[in-house]
């Protein structure tokens, strides 16, 4: 077991945990300590076992709403899952119809007819134009 210095509303306790878990602990032994520094804050000097216990009801406070969002939130996730599904389970949408106009093969023909007259007067005109 590895022993582990913590330090805790002022005060330096020493405590064993296993062999890896000492940045667990430490991690834990600072939010006990931030809580304990509210106290002292706002109190002062109070008793070790006080400040402990009082630190340690902020903390399980905390935890008791953080595991009360914890647990809309996976409701809330678990409804939208089950919309999820529903959308999912849902036939394929009838594919949309669109109707395009196709233009006639003697339209186009025309049309390229005209073209062709227009470019022939517009060569005439140049013709004309130049002499």
């Amino acid at each position: 077991m590895a022993e582990v210095e913590i330090h805790i509303g002022g005060r330096v306790f020493e405590v064993a945990c296993q062999e890896g878990e000492q940045h667990f602990l430490q991690s834990a032994a600072k939010m006990l300590d931030n809580e304990a520094q509210v106290l002292t804050s706002q109190i002062g000097r109070i008793p070790e076992a006080r400040m402990l216990l009082m630190a340690g009801l902020m903390l399980a406070d905390k935890t008791a709403g953080v595991e009360d969002r914890l647990r809309e939130l996976e409701a809330e996730l678990a409804t939208k899952q089950q919309e999820l599904e529903a959308l999912q389970n849902q036939p394929a949408p009838e594919p949309e119809k669109i109707q395009v106009a196709v233009i006639p093969s003697e339209v186009t023909d025309t049309l390229a007819e005209l073209a062709a007259r227009a470019e022939a007067l517009a060569a005439s005109v140049e013709e004309k134009a130049s002499v």
